[in-house]
Order: structure tokens, then sequence, then C-alpha cells
């Protein structure tokens, strides 16, 4: 039940920041003075509706988005001769009309993300194996796999706690080699050879040394060079966190401002890369339709984000479910801005280019050349539209068949 409710939550908060980026065209224009006739939740048939002046607003049968009509946002409209026509205004007030869709995704992202730093809790950015002493809990075995929750009859006794070592020590040496943090220790067993060891431990105000006798175990490299396990010296303890240490934290009101501003930047730094790479993504998205493992760096659609949503719910990790709400309305911010048909990036980049060309022929002493006539740009949007809907699809199959997990299920 709770896996349901959090599709339904996470589809439901998509929805409506879709209409809500209608919502930023529609008080823009109307704002500038733009005549706007029409603002839709979803599409298809119409559900209910009612008229306020010259805007009907209304539901429509199909929650897959909204829209709004602004007369004459291209000159070759129906009633782009109208004196209010969105192509007569100044290009300025255009240009604002067509962000304002992305900037209401850039805005409400930013809130939920200080909502989520504020109320909810992330992270604790200190509770982190490389930051803190490698204080361990010593294991019963070595496990055969480093998935494996619990000791099978097979699995060898743990290195640590055959040499008497305690949950809660402190690991300070390792072969005579200061250790600072658990990542240091992990590395330093990596490296080391089978067979015996020394380790400098603290525990209590006692200073202790042990020695050990480092097993083989199968385990993936560190540097994430293969996924392929490989043997490699083991010693049978795992990270402890210091006591009173939280998993999450939360920051107060103008804190979380700050905090938000520092995520935002980096998750924009992030983004124009993850959007160059959704081409290269796609081969791997036709290898999961054909039952190869999904790889999780593959885009996923309205089904996949939401099936992440309802796993979030069903595990009550409710900062995964809004930071991925967040992560999602900046993506779809920045894509909708780029500089192609139907996407309003697309409307503002030949507005731009109506206005440099017209610049460039009075100085060259030439007609303007008036207009561009989308009707000739229509292949290409078909075009765009094709693809985009190609990829849609593509990812849809993939989200179904072998979707993308955050629990593992």
């Amino acid at each position: 039940m709770a896996y349901l409710l959090g599709v339904v939550l996470f589809a439901l908060a998509i929805f409506i920041s879709v209409c809500l980026h209608e919502a930023g065209h529609m008080l823009t224009a109307k704002r500038f003075g733009m005549k706007v006739t029409r603002y839709f939740a979803g599409f298809g048939p119409t559900l209910w509706s009612f008229h306020r002046g010259e805007t009907e607003y209304g539901l429509k049968a199909i929650p897959l988005g909204g829209f709004v009509k602004i007369v004459g946002m291209t000159p070759q409209d129906d009633d782009a001769d109208d004196e209010r026509a969105m192509w007569t205004f100044p290009l300025w007030k255009r240009t604002v009309v067509m962000v304002a869709g992305s900037v209401t995704h850039f805005v409400l992202g930013f809130i939920v993300l200080w909502i989520t730093l504020s109320f909810v809790g992330v992270p604790n950015p200190a509770y982190d194996s490389a930051k803190q002493p490698a204080m361990v809990t010593v294991s019963d075995c070595v496990p055969a796999s480093e998935t494996a929750t619990g000791c099978a009859a097979s699995d060898p006794e743990s290195p640590a706690k055959r040499a008497g070592l305690h949950d809660g020590d402190v690991i300070t040496s390792f072969n005579g080699k200061s250790v600072s943090t658990y990542d240091d220790l992990h590395k330093a067993i990596r490296a080391a050879s089978l067979g015996p060891a020394s380790l400098t431990v603290k525990r209590g105000s006692q200073t202790l040394s042990f020695s050990v006798y480092l097993i083989g175990a199968m385990r993936t490299p560190l540097d994430g060079s293969s996924a392929k396990p490989a043997p490699v010296p083991a010693l049978g303890v795992i990270w402890e966190a210091p006591p009173g240490l939280p998993r999450t934290v939360t920051y107060g009101p103008v804190e979380s401002v700050k905090q938000s501003g520092i995520f935002t930047g980096k998750l924009f730094a992030a983004m124009g890369g993850a959007v160059g790479r959704i081409p290269q993504r796609v081969p791997a998205l036709v290898d999961a339709l054909s039952g190869k493992p999904r790889d999780p760096n593959t885009p996923i659609s309205v089904v996949g984000a939401s099936r992440l949503g309802g796993e979030t719910v069903e595990h009550g990790a409710w900062w995964i479910f809004l930071n991925l709400l967040v992560v999602l309305n900046f993506f779809v911010g920045v894509f909708n801005l780029l500089p192609l048909l139907p996407l309003d990036g697309g409307h503002i980049a030949i507005a731009w280019f109506e206005k440099v060309r017209s610049w460039i022929y009075v100085r060259l002493g030439r007609r303007d050349p008036g207009r561009v006539n989308y009707l000739k740009l229509m292949p290409i949007t078909y075009a765009v539209i094709l693809l985009f809907g190609g990829v849609t699809l593509l990812t849809v199959a993939a989200d179904i068949v072998t979707p993308v997990t955050l629990f593992g299920k």
C-alpha cells in the first residue's frame, strides 16, 4: 500500500509541476497584456471548465500535462493579427513569457529543496566513513559475497574476531602505517598481502597491539575499474559510526537557503553534461529491453520516476522522494530551454534570431526579411517530436521491463 501511495503521490507531483509550468507562461503573458484564451490541466476530452474574463480554465480527462493558449505565439497563428498577439510585443517581454515555464520549475525545485533541508532532513555529510575514525564492528565471519547479510556455514571465521578485536575498537594503524579514517583502513587492507598483518587499536583509554592473519575474499575493486569480483585480503570488520553521530541532519531556515543554493549550483553544473550524454545512453536502454541488466545511469521516464517515488515511500525515505522531485524539476527546466522546437527554447531562439537578423540587414542597408515562417520549420519540428517521442517510448518500455531501483527490489 505504501508503494502504491508513493507512486500516486509522485505522479501527482509531476502533474502539478507541469501545470505550474504552464501557469508561469499564462501569468507573465497576462501581466504584459497579451491575450490568453485557454488554460487547461490535462489533455483529451474536457471534464470541467469555466470562463473568467477572456480566458477559459478547465480540467481534461488525461492527466499527462497541461497547456496554455497565448494568442499569436507565432505570426502564423490563426489569431496572429490580434492587436494583443504575443508576436507583436517587444522581444524581452516574449522572452520572459517563454522562460517563465522553466523558471517556475527552478523556483519550485528550490522551494522543495528548502523544505527538505529545513524540516525533513538529509544525510549528514559527517556520517561518512571517509571522514570518521576507523571505529569498527567485528563480523563473525567473512561472507563469500559482499552483498550477503549473514554468515553461512561455509564462511570462514573473521580474522578480526579470531585475533580478539571488539566492537567499538578504533584502529589507528595498520602494518605500521597511521590510519586516520575507516576508508584509510579499507584501502590499506586491500593493498596488503594475504597472511600476517599488525594492528594498533584504541580501546577506551587503552592502546593495544594485535596480530591478525588476513584471508582471501571475492570483492569488487574499490576504484570501480571492474564490476567483476576478484580475490582480495579481508579482515572481517565494518565501519561503526561514532556514538551520537546522527545519520540525518536538518538546517535552520536561513542556513537552508544557503545549503539549497550550494546544492542547486552543483546540480546545475552536472545537469548540462547529463543532458548531453542522453544520446550515449540510448543503446543501454535497448540492451535493457533485450534482458541485460539495466544501467542505472540511463534516462528514466515519468513511469520510472514514479516507481522510484513508490520505493522511497515504501522505505520511509521521504528525503529521497523530495530530492527526486527537485532533480526532476531542475532537469525539465533545463531541458525545456534547449533551442529546439517545439520546446520553449526553440521559440526563444527563433525570436532572437529574428532580432539579430533584422539588425544585421539594417546595418547592411537591406530590407528587413521580417518574421520567420514557422510553417517552413514544421518538418524539423516533427522530426524532433518523433525523436523525443521514440526515446520516451523506449524509456517507458525499459522502466516497465527492467526498472531502475534504489533499494534492490
